[in-house]
């Protein structure tokens, strides 16, 4: 299984890149078709935004899942010793001295 981790979180990466161009796609294809069967122009760029919005969420979801993902890799006792906080604690109480 570790062999293929890498290739897993490849994939992940990926796949939120194709995430956007599908929602984006999909929004313009709404819109347009929103257009040509009711005829009103903004109803395009009403599906463009929709579209655009929904990239943006895709990107916001991946963003929030890293976060979960870094911080229970910080709860990791072998991570645990790798940044240490006290250290800039104890330069910042030097410097206003």
């Amino acid at each position: 299984m570790a062999k293929y981790r890498k290739i897993i979180e490849g994939a992940e990466g990926l796949s939120l890149g194709i995430s956007i161009v599908v929602a984006v796609l999909l929004g313009v294809g709404i819109g347009y078709w929103l257009k040509k069967i009711f005829g009103y122009d903004w109803l395009f760029w009403l599906g463009v935004f929709w579209g655009v919005a929904a990239a943006v969420l895709n990107v916001y979801k991946a963003y929030k899942k890293q976060q979960k993902e870094l911080e229970e890799l910080s709860k990791d006792p072998r991570y645990k010793n790798y940044y240490d906080d006290s250290d800039e604690d104890d330069d910042l109480k030097e410097f206003e001295k």
